[in-house]
């Protein structure tokens, strides 16, 4: 294990404790229900990341803990983003609604700013940047997707079962179009599949970045010299 005289001295640490502090704010400013997906992986994103700040300054290290979990977080709320760019905003631009007029409506449009492409973006920033490299195999992609898929399946049976629940649909499309149960279903398959294909990109490119710590710690390394 790597250790440290001084953790504080650790720039994965000052980041991490900055990535705990902008997750809580996206919650503080706006109303935040567990019933999305959303809010429950920016839950898991600061409970993982207050734990690996925890664990660095009590063993002195700077090696997050359970790195094949990490791996897993990093995919959820990527999942998080993409999704929410591509299927709730429709590819639209979000920096014009944090300049909106309407305080309300500028302070939630920052809200889900926060959560939707600040946090992802920092997730995979650390994710990229600090260490260690290399230990997430593609065998750990269909344990991740049970998050994902356990999600999904409790949330439509808890709109069915509960019909007059709040935020019984939490999202579109999760409600029953021409197609009814079954269609919603298809739908969360696409989804399982979007998110795979995501968790795939998460391994590939800690493969990169072990490859490329390797290059660079070669590169490094003092040239030996032969016998005179």
């Amino acid at each position: 294990m790597t250790r440290e005289a001084a953790p504080w001295r650790s720039v994965a640490l000052w980041y991490r404790l900055l990535l705990i502090l902008v997750t809580v704010a996206g919650f503080i400013t706006g109303e935040r229900s567990m019933a999305y997906f959303t809010g429950q992986t920016n839950v898991i994103v600061v409970a993982y990341f207050a734990i690996a700040v925890y664990w660095m300054v009590s063993r002195r290290t700077t090696v997050p803990p359970a790195p094949r979990l990490r791996g897993a977080v990093v995919g959820w709320i990527l999942t998080v983003g993409i999704i929410a760019h591509i299927e709730l905003a429709h590819w639209a631009n979000p920096f014009p609604g944090l300049v909106d007029p309407d305080a309300a409506v500028r302070l939630g449009n920052w809200t889900l700013f926060i959560a939707h492409y600040v946090v992802p973006a920092m997730v995979l920033i650390d994710w990229l940047a600090f260490g260690p490299h290399g230990i997430v195999r593609w065998r750990d992609i269909p344990v991740w997707l049970l998050y994902v898929f356990a999600y999904g399946l409790l949330t439509l049976l808890r709109a069915m079962w509960f019909p007059e629940v709040s935020s019984r649909f939490p999202y579109p499309f999760f409600e029953p179009g021409a197609w009814g149960w079954w269609g919603v279903l298809l739908y969360l398959l696409v989804l399982l599949a979007v998110s795979a294909a995501i968790a795939a990109a998460v391994v590939g490119l800690d493969r990169l970045a072990a490859i490329t710590g390797r290059r660079r710690e070669r590169a490094s390394a003092p040239v030996g010299h032969g016998p005179a």
